[in-house]
């Protein structure tokens, strides 16, 4: 067999271990670092070992052998980040259950409508989502068994995470401990998409996608101490911070993001690398606030594109700072497929969302006849590999997957003559104007150049004349003014005629954003009907 024109391959260097359970993998690689703290709490100081979380995910795992819980079982995690999350985690792992995490930042009709997709046995809760959702939680037939976590007054006929753990007593030789067995195709975890496009779907992974992501390359360097703000229900927290322990990383967490208190963590414990989403980063850039962030030496960004002016205000603000990288990838692909990592800090191009990780191969389709386009030029990008999901929960592989087995992401992009990729947009967020594509977030880079620009969102308003035409929210900085004229002589004098602002300019507090930090267009085109 030979590669095949215009596809991109990854290089073929990742050595996937016997270990087929995730769990027992992920054990025996933090156990080799037992000694060392694995996350420290930026807000309270509190800090764990890997040693605690190994022991503890051990003793978890015997308990719920002894509430009954078997292979493929499925478990909800419905938690802020804290402590106990990662050996819930990895009990849960370990017992060969089916572990689905959910975010903290929904509301009733999302925690219902997620549970309904995985329908799970067991629930595992902090006692600040049980407080705030306990009304709900009930409704949830599936539901037969709640652990909670914490040690508040005792609820009846609930289980507690810290006693079901006591109960086991003195500590277990790692070398005595064998998780559940496996297949390595068998569901691992069942994740939920953003729902930028609807309610969330259910993303089901599976051991050897978790595994795989573990012994890529390190994308942050392993001896230096990282901040990661997202929640850990999140892929980007999820996987992101388990491939970061199996290095044997100290990570840093927040259980839940402010600007003042992001900046304040990096000082107080000297932040090396960050990872961060284009619009923490913009407010980081833009900030007058006075902290020491000379620390930092790489800034990793996911979750959206990131702007070439944003990245040049980094490298202004931040003196010691070596590289900005970025990645581009999914629930659907376990993390990142395309990126870069520290050790390519000199290879870098501007604008560009990395390479092809190993043992993956993306193409780039023409969006009218799926033909496999050359450098340069730009179509929907199609991913496959060892990272890719097992397929959405009650959804047909062929509704999403073409017939060689690669995933069609919906996103626009292309690469150029060195393999470096560049992300477009979401094909369906296009503004259609007068038979031109606009990318909003190219509008939207612009804006942001505006000294008194603090977010912009740009959507595609209908028109009977041009199909769309685009029309901006904007918040501003504090102490700033600027007119609707002047930003949109702004755009105009910078842009083609297609992507200036003829829908208007509206002035915003702030601009509305998802659960995972992107920019909410569903949320912008219902204030555009409301206008």
């Amino acid at each position: 067999m030979l590669k095949i024109p215009n596809y991109v391959y990854g290089p073929k260097d990742t050595t996937i271990p016997l270990d087929v359970n995730f769990g027992q993998f992920i054990l025996g690689r933090m156990w080799m670092y037992k000694d060392r703290i694995a996350q420290t709490n930026g807000a309270t100081g509190e800090s764990f070992t890997y040693k605690e979380i190994v022991q503890q995910s051990m003793k978890f795992a015997v308990s719920l052998t002894r509430l009954g819980v078997r292979k493929g079982e499925t478990i909800a995690l419905f938690s802020e980040n804290r402590k106990e999350y990662w050996p819930a985690v990895i009990g849960t792992v370990c017992v060969g259950a089916i572990c689905t995490t959910i975010s903290s930042m929904y509301a009733e009709e999302e925690i219902k409508h997620v549970l309904h997709i995985s329908k799970p046995k067991y629930l595992i809760v902090s006692p600040k989502m049980y407080e705030a959702h306990e009304a709900t939680l009930k409704l949830i037939d599936s539901i037969e068994t709640t652990i909670l976590f914490g040690d508040d007054a005792k609820r009846p006929a609930l289980y507690y995470f810290n006693d079901l753990v006591a109960s086991v007593g003195s500590d277990i030789d790692v070398e005595n401990f064998i998780a559940a067995d496996v297949d390595v195709h068998d569901v691992l975890f069942i994740l939920y998409s953003s729902g930028t496009t609807g309610m969330p779907k259910g993303v089901t992974l599976t051991h050897l996608n978790a595994i795989a992501v573990c012994c890529m390359p390190a994308i942050l360097d392993p001896e230096l101490s990282s901040l990661n703000i997202r929640g850990w229900h999140h892929i980007s927290g999820l996987l992101a911070v388990s491939a970061a322990m199996a290095f044997g990383r100290r990570g840093l967490y927040l259980d839940n993001f402010e600007l003042e208190l992001f900046l304040k963590t990096i000082e107080k414990y000297k932040v090396a690398q960050v990872v961060v989403a284009p619009t923490v980063l913009v407010a980081m850039c833009k900030s007058d606030a006075k902290y020491d962030l000379s620390s930092l030496r790489f800034i990793y960004s996911s979750v959206a594109p990131l702007h070439k002016e944003t990245i040049s205000a980094a490298y202004k603000k931040l003196p010691n700072l070596k590289a900005v990288l970025q990645g581009y990838g999914s629930s659907e692909t376990t993390l990142v497929i395309i990126r870069y990592t520290y050790k390519d800090a000199d290879i870098v191009k501007s604008g560009s969302v990395g390479l092809v990780a190993p043992n993956c191969i993306v193409k780039v389709v023409d969006i009218k006849d799926q033909r496999p386009l050359g450098p340069n030029q730009e179509g929907e990008i199609y991913v496959k590999g060892p990272l890719l999901m097992k397929g959405y929960m009650g959804r047909a592989r062929s509704d999403d997957f073409d017939d060689e087995g690669f995933y069609r992401t919906g996103d626009a992009g292309y690469y150029d003559e060195d393999g470096h990729f560049y992300i477009c947009d979401r094909i369906k967020e296009f503004i259609k104007c007068h038979g031109y594509q606009v990318p909003p977030a190219e509008v939207e880079a612009v804006l942001l150049l505006h000294d008194a620009v603090r977010e912009a969102g740009v959507i595609g308003l209908k028109d009977p004349d041009a199909g769309e035409i685009p029309l901006a929210f904007v918040s501003l900085q504090p102490g700033k003014e600027v007119t609707e004229e002047e930003l949109k002589e702004f755009v105009a004098k910078r842009l083609s005629d297609p992507k200036h602002l003829r829908g208007g300019l509206r002035f915003v507090d702030s601009v509305p954003k998802n659960k995972n930090g992107k920019l909410d267009r569903n949320e912008l085109r219902r204030m555009a009907n409301s206008l």
